[in-house]
């Protein structure tokens, strides 16, 4: 009994808790880690003053990181606003010619070189995929193994490849995974996560050539303001012909390849983005009466997720400081299976919870390593089986999201709910037709009805994302 109320008492899990129920009800994830980093420090006895020294001294952990992700994203703003995406767009659409592989085979490379060789995350997907939707349509391509491909593309490159992005994910494992006591070369990391990348490939393939190889019809709809918006952008951006490539188009695959170079030769990712973004600025690609706007638009795109990852850093180091991690680890061992799978399975959905609540896989990352490598230690894990776990629960999804022509009641929706609250429980969130009585008529009619046209499924996904 007394190591049950230790166990529900412990500040760790406390404030865990809390950071879970504080972001999944909506709160900022930045207030919601403040506010469960000072739970931990008074809870534990620590004053407000001696918590808050901690935590700004931890955040100082993930600096290299937050640079480089800002970095980037000014590198992404450059690139989109040069009108390079479009140009590369227009090329694809003539290369394809009708053949679904080779569409579905350059989209997972542009999206996995967005990861590692030109580093703008998921920049491209808004000027690339709308001028290809018309191509999609004609060869009846199913969209949803054009979701698992992008999916694959911006996910597996930085679990598995160390360059880029992979270089950010990785080094933060290794830096973490020392800070709490398990030694491990920075350029190992990949080495052991290169399971979760053939992982990641076996279950593409089953989605491209089993699930989704099917023809699919897709009714044409009227451009909407967004997209008319984004068109008449990418307009003013190329400022000419947009399949040409430009001196300027030139320029930014010779700054991405330098970029690429130097940090493989350096290790330095935020060394590397800098020489790419002088030389787009010495050669003058984007104006120099620009360049406030590219670093702002770059802090505006990445910005958010480097804090996200500096206060969870300093989250961390007040729960190792509170002393509280190692009484929750022993506690945790009365409980836990003496079996690894079953343990890897319990920490594998509880580091999920966590990376759901904090919205990012590079902020989650300095939280479950505090919490967990201190237990696959005790519990006799070797150094590659925590790297694994550690990757695979902060780079898990936060969200699934079911459509289907049909009542949600009985449907597509429920059966993936089954599933998953059995295997991997997640959020799952149904579109479909509710529970109402349904009746005959035209195709397309009872689609914008029922609000499962295009225009009615993007209201309602944005309206889902959005809360």
């Amino acid at each position: 009994m007394e190591s049950l109320v230790q166990f529900i008492s412990n500040p760790a899990l406390l404030s865990v808790i809390l950071l879970c129920v504080l972001c999944v009800r909506g709160v900022n994830v930045l207030l919601s880690i403040i506010i469960s980093t000072l739970c931990a420090g008074l809870i534990s006895g620590m004053n407000v003053k001696h918590v808050m020294d901690v935590f700004i001294q931890g955040m100082g952990g993930n600096s290299e990181t937050a640079l480089s992700y800002i970095l980037l994203g000014a590198f992404a703003a450059t690139m989109a606003h040069s009108g390079f995406t479009n140009v590369i767009s227009n090329k694809i659409a003539k290369f394809v010619s009708g053949k679904k592989l080779i569409l579905l085979s350059v989209l997972a490379l542009i999206a996995m070189a967005s990861q590692n060789i030109i580093p703008i995350h998921i920049a491209f997907i808004p000027i690339i995929i709308p001028p290809l939707l018309s191509v999609m349509n004609d060869i009846k391509l199913d969209r949803r193994a054009v979701a698992c491909v992008l999916a694959f593309g911006l996910k597996m490159p930085y679990i598995a490849i160390p360059v880029g992005f992979g270089l950010i994910f990785q080094n933060l494992i290794a830096d973490n995974m020392i800070q709490n006591g398990v030694n491990v070369l920075r350029s190992d990391i990949w080495k052991s996560t290169l399971i979760l990348g053939v992982g990641m490939l076996a279950g593409l393939l089953v989605a491209v050539f089993i699930s989704y190889r099917k023809p699919r019809v897709y009714l044409p709809r009227p451009v909407g303001e967004r997209e008319q918006s984004l068109a008449s952008e990418v307009s003013l951006m190329n400022a000419g012909d947009g399949n040409t490539f430009k001196k300027s188009h030139w320029i930014i695959i010779l700054a991405a390849v330098a970029t690429f170079i130097v940090q493989l030769i350096t290790k330095s990712l935020p060394l590397g983005a800098l020489v790419g973004l002088g030389i787009i600025f010495t050669c003058r690609v984007i104006p120099q009466d620009k360049m406030d706007h590219m670093m702002n638009e770059g802090i505006y795109l990445m910005g958010y997720v480097a804090f996200v990852m500096l206060v969870a850093a300093g989250f961390a180091s007040v729960l190792k400081e509170t002393g509280s991690i190692e009484t929750l680890v022993n506690l945790v061992l009365n409980y836990l299976p003496q079996n690894i799978i079953l343990t890897s399975l319990i920490i594998l959905i509880l580091g999920l919870f966590i990376t759901i609540g904090i919205g990012t896989s590079f902020g989650t990352i300095p939280i479950i390593a505090v919490l967990f490598v201190p237990i696959c230690v005790k519990m006799g894990f070797n150094p590659q089986q925590i790297i694994v776990l550690i990757a695979a629960a902060a780079a898990k999804t936060g969200l699934l999201l079911t459509v289907e022509e049909h009542s949600v009641i009985g449907g597509l929706g429920e059966a993936v709910s089954g599933v998953t609250a059995e295997y991997c429980p997640v959020p799952v969130k149904k579109i479909g037709i509710d529970d109402v009585f349904g009746h005959s008529g035209p195709a397309v009619g009872l689609l914008a009805e029922f609000g499962l046209d295009a225009e009615g499924l993007t209201k309602r996904i944005e309206a889902i994302v959005k809360n």
